[in-house]
């Protein structure tokens, strides 16, 4: 059995990043280190005020620790986890775009007073949830030990949790149909039609290479140190200065005069590793 500090180095950069941001988040408010107004999303705030930090702050709280954080927060270790490294492994710049799109599309709704909220975290967790649904629909989760559920029921599920809960609703509808975006975006639409119009953009692979953390198969911007090579210089093909030339066939009678005047003295200069007189078998 792992310890804490093994299993802590073993999760993957982008689900531990995230997950140790948004304990560090939760663990300050609770010290009071900080007045959880002022990281609140409020579009007053950024264009009158210019505290641009609220477009980031709100994805990071998750609430006060209690049952619901829990969940939240188990979440992003199983679920994030399983998708960096199943579907998204040695992809971690489409990986954090997936997180990026999901904080940008709910900002988006958010402009719209109905689905505005303070703090986003919870839905950017159902964007997760719903991801990880799409990519294992058949996997069987037990669920506290009582019954199994697909994966692709999952989110739905944490619907109801949170109904039983007495949490509200809407950052989850909301979560989920941002993940459904995503999801239609990257990989419905591009099976349907072949063409694939939504890509990873630059930037997110230069931050990643930038990050020195995670890795990216079809980045067109690598970092050279992790690029993984050890020797750079000019390349030779090997025996590429000897060249060979086909032999003549030769017919049985031209192979019997040869033999039969194999009694000739070699060139000197060659490499033949013994000189003498030769004699074909048999003919004494």
């Amino acid at each position: 059995m792992s310890t804490p500090l093994q299993y802590y180095n073993s999760i993957p950069p982008v689900a531990k990043t995230y997950a140790v941001t948004c304990l560090l988040f939760t663990g300050a408010y609770h010290l009071e280190l900080y007045n959880v107004g002022n990281i609140a999303l409020s579009y007053s705030a950024i264009f009158k005020r210019f505290q641009v930090w609220r477009l980031i702050t709100p994805f990071f709280f998750l609430g006060r620790f209690s049952l619901p954080f829990a969940m939240r927060f188990l979440t992003i270790l199983l679920y994030g986890v399983q998708l960096e490294r199943g579907p998204y492994d040695k992809r971690t710049a489409d990986l954090l775009w997936m997180y990026i799109f999901g904080a940008i599309s709910l900002l988006v709704m958010a402009i719209i007073p109905y689905f505005w909220s303070p703090f986003m975290g919870s839905s950017l967790v159902f964007v997760l949830a719903y991801i990880w649904g799409r990519e294992f629909p058949n996997a069987r989760v037990n669920v506290h030990g009582l019954f199994e559920l697909k994966g692709f029921y999952i989110p739905y599920y944490m619907l109801v949790v949170d109904l039983v809960v007495g949490n509200p609703l809407k950052p989850g509808f909301m979560g989920i149909a941002a993940g459904h975006l995503y999801y239609f975006l990257t990989v419905l639409y591009p099976l349907s039609t072949g063409k694939n119009i939504f890509k990873t953009p630059l930037w997110v692979h230069k931050l990643v290479a930038f990050w020195g953390e995670g890795f990216q198969m079809n980045s067109p911007f690598r970092n050279e140190s992790s690029s993984g090579v050890v020797f750079r210089g000019r390349s030779h093909r090997l025996n590429a200065a000897r060249t060979t030339t086909a032999r003549p066939r030769t017919t049985a009678t031209e192979t019997e005069e040869t033999e039969t005047n194999s009694s000739a003295p070699p060139n000197s200069a060659g490499d033949a590793a013994f000189r003498g007189r030769g004699y074909r078998l048999g003919s004494r």
